[in-house]
């Protein structure tokens, strides 16, 4: 696992939690799985998977009820995102800031991230 000891991998704020625990609740889920695949005119996208039971590899953050789980393939690419909830008058979604993306296109549905061994390099610094 790719992570920091007393460091989450990832946050959530008060709305992305509200909403993750909804979701739980009304589906009966244990939780939520994210991740990235190759896709898009960026070159990758986030992925978000209801998860029935949590697979023993992944990277599960738990926040006042809202349960998180990273895929293995995606826990580096997203150390340090904070997940949010946004509504406006157009569309609701979650929405993601993550530190590690260094291009999005112009629907933000679409990500870049810095390269692997840079990022590698980052979390031996911050270890």
């Amino acid at each position: 696992m790719f992570s920091i000891p007393g460091k989450q991998a990832v946050s959530m704020t008060p709305a992305a939690v509200k909403q993750i625990s909804r979701l739980m609740e009304r589906d009966g889920r244990h939780g939520l799985r994210i991740g990235v695949k190759k896709g898009g005119c960026a070159g990758m996208e986030y992925t978000m998977d209801y998860v029935d039971t949590a697979d023993p590899n992944d990277e599960m953050v738990e926040q006042d009820g809202a349960r998180v789980m990273i895929a293995p393939m995606a826990q580096m690419f997203l150390f340090g995102t904070e997940i949010d909830y946004e509504t406006s008058l157009l569309e609701s979604g979650f929405k993601f800031r993550n530190p590690n993306v260094t291009d999005a296109c112009g629907c933000g549905e679409s990500i870049k991230f810095k390269d692997v061994s840079e990022l590698e390099a980052e979390r031996q610094g911050d270890a």
